[in-house]
């Protein structure tokens, strides 16, 4: 049997992307904030005070990676939950000062990391490359209830 083109297969690809990404991320933003960490970061200094299920909804993380995403993030001192005054079950969450600090200075160097890593697109090229991979990542969340499932519209 003749091997396949590893080119055409969209999981090599995104795998190498991923690995490229995560190569630049060590060195150009942080070895001790990972990308996933950075993103609750983000969402927190856009949303104060959103509970853990929100925080992973926002940023695409499954319930038992956020939980301990946040578990490291307060381990850090980056972020402090507190009881909801409405409902004493729920805690949430928010930056500490450490974590806005961190939070900014990540940032700066994410942007300078973005710049590395697409510059081989032309801006055009940038613009239609992330029109392109949200619509499949946007389709892809559709995959992980497999009571709905996908299927190609014709």
């Amino acid at each position: 049997m003749a091997a396949v083109d590893l080119t055409t297969h969209p999981g090599h690809l995104a795998r190498r992307l991923q690995q490229a990404h995560y190569l630049l991320w060590n060195a150009m933003v942080s070895e001790e904030i990972t990308s996933p960490q950075f993103a609750v970061l983000n969402a927190l200094a856009d949303e104060p005070g959103l509970d853990q299920r929100t925080v992973g909804e926002r940023v695409g993380l499954d319930r038992s990676t956020i939980a301990e995403v946040i578990s490291r993030l307060g381990r850090r001192g980056l972020v402090d939950k507190v009881r909801d005054p409405r409902d004493g079950r729920r805690f949430l969450l928010r930056l500490t000062d450490d974590g806005e600090r961190t939070h900014r200075k990540l940032t700066v160097r994410t942007a300078r990391m973005n710049q590395v890593f697409l510059a081989p697109l032309s801006a055009a090229e940038q613009a239609v490359f992330f029109d392109l991979i949200q619509r499949v990542a946007d389709a892809a969340e559709g995959l992980r209830n497999p009571a709905e499932p996908v299927l190609a519209q014709g």
